[in-house]
């Protein structure tokens, strides 16, 4: 729960002065005692704020122009205590920019049939109070997430976390800088994209790092500094008997370290959050930086293969989210294939940088192997395979009038040995089974490379498509090929008419 702890979210209810006076000292003490509550439940990662109740357009707009303004402030819920006219709250959402929930519930759980009268019915009118807010904000088409339930079930409170996470993932990509070291590789088309939009659409910032930079840093590091990293990795990892003092492999774990020594202060200098690497443009750089990217994603930094500048930002963002919760993330590849049945799957890889927070070992093993590919010498790396169970992974694409997000719900399974693949690696059965899942996916244009989690749901990842206003796809246990396809036609013509009507 710390990891949000410099972020807050702003609690509005919706009143009016029509009934009184102690009508909304009645509101104004209903909601501070729920905003109490639910800071008190221990069920939300980030504190809620409670700041007041709005009777009038003035009121609404002065408290969320302060909302947009302060920057602690990550979004708001707004809740109709009674009924709130929906046209004072207009202006004040014409202006407002950031992520919206709205809470439809009541301060009493159950109805007083015994002693209700209208002093209570004109009080208590969420149930048409909250729909003539749901009004407003459809007719100004407002991108908000709508939580239903009674504010002290902790159902209600896990979908308020979830959007909570969300909202700050959002407010962390809004200055979400990502250094490439090197350009796109070979020419690949699904990996790049419109730097440009992506920045006013998603928060993005992408920039061309050249690789000499790294290099500059790389050759200040000390011995001191290596060997102290070195006795981390031992605390961390089981070392192969080659990489141990006096291995024939150890000087290239040293090396490994010097890379990540160097790119940590890199990243640090520049303030990034994310990178990317290209094993086309590495020169005076021993190996490719396999075991420094696992290590930085551990850490939450986005990564991204072969200028992938999109995966590295939404793994960043997927890490984000999750903070705090303990089965873990990694960035992924699609690898090979495993055709056996129902039990057909895809095997996870990459060259070396899969994230040891996916692992199912207390210890992944550090060992040094030849990769066969970037011109370099062998690199060291973390082996380990993935932990078993559900997740999703996800991929941004750029459709050329609008990014896709698409998310694939998968079943991580125990792989096989594999004694002469010396890398990180995972195994699994995309929903609903590997034909539709598999076809679904590419029938999307989705990348060969993912943002994995263990720990997030689809709805975090609708939530956050929402916010940023793009087009979400999603692939689980109730898709089929022919109601996927309908779906893509449907909002192809939804973004040429919207685009068309900007």
């Amino acid at each position: 729960m710390e990891a949000f702890e410099n972020y807050e979210v702003w609690f509005i209810t919706g009143a009016q002065l029509l009934y009184g006076g102690d009508a909304v000292k009645a509101v104004d003490s209903h909601s501070g005692e729920i905003v109490k509550e639910l800071n008190k439940s221990g069920n939300l990662p980030v504190k809620v704020v409670y700041k007041g109740t709005v009777n009038s357009s003035r009121e609404v707009t002065e408290t969320l122009k302060q909302a947009n303004s302060n920057d602690r402030c990550i979004g708001v819920i707004t809740w109709m205590h009674t009924f709130s006219p929906a046209k004072m709250w207009i202006h004040g959402l014409q202006e407002f920019r950031k992520p919206l929930m709205h809470l439809h519930t009541q301060f009493n759980r159950e109805i007083p049939w015994d002693t209700m009268d209208m002093d209570f019915m004109n009080l208590n009118q969420s149930a048409h109070g909250d729909r003539e807010f749901g009004h407003i904000t459809a007719r100004m088409r407002k991108p908000r997430k709508v939580v239903v339930g009674h504010w002290s079930d902790s159902k209600t409170q896990e979908k308020i976390s979830v959007w909570m996470r969300v909202a700050a993932a959002w407010a962390d990509a809004q200055d979400l800088l990502i250094i490439r070291l090197g350009d796109q590789m070979n020419n690949v088309a699904v990996t790049d994209g419109d730097k440009v939009e992506a920045e006013m659409r998603l928060g993005y910032h992408v920039d061309y790092c050249p690789i000499a930079e790294l290099v500059a840093i790389q050759e200040k590091v000390t011995p001191s500094e290596i060997s102290a990293l070195m006795q981390e990795y031992e605390n961390l990892y089981t070392f192969a008997p080659a990489c141990l003092p006096g291995g024939a492999k150890r000087g290239q774990v040293e090396e490994a370290a010097r890379i990540e020594i160097a790119l940590r202060k890199l990243l640090t200098a520049k303030g990034a959050k994310a990178f990317t690497t290209n094993f086309d443009d590495l020169e005076n750089i021993d190996q490719i930086p396999g075991l420094a990217s696992q290590r930085l994603m551990a850490e939450g930094y986005g990564f991204g293969a072969e200028g992938d500048w999109k995966t590295a930002a939404l793994y960043r963002t997927m890490w984000f989210m999750s903070r705090g919760l303990p089965k873990g993330c990694s960035f992924l590849e699609d690898y090979t294939l495993n055709f056996a049945a129902e039990k057909s799957s895809i095997l996870q890889a990459h060259m070396l940088e899969v994230c040891p927070l996916i692992a199912v070992e207390e210890k992944p093993v550090m060992d040094v192997f030849a990769l066969g590919i970037g011109g370099k010498n062998d690199p060291a790396r973390l082996i380990f395979t993935s932990k078993t169970g559900e997740g999703v992974a996800a991929t941004i694409v750029d459709m050329g009038n609008r990014f896709r997000m698409i998310v694939n719900k998968v079943d991580c399974i125990k792989p096989n040995p594999l004694p002469k693949l010396p890398v990180a690696s995972a195994l699994w059965i995309p929903r609903p089974n590997f034909e539709t899942g598999a076809g679904a996916w590419i029938l999307a244009g989705g990348t060969h490379h993912t943002s994995f989690s263990y720990d997030l749901t689809v709805e975090y990842l609708e939530d956050y498509a929402e916010i940023a206003g793009i087009e979400l796809l999603v692939i689980d246990e109730h898709t089929t090929i022919s109601e996927f396809k309908k779906e893509m036609r449907m909002n192809e013509i939804y973004y040429m008419l919207n685009k068309a009507l900007q």
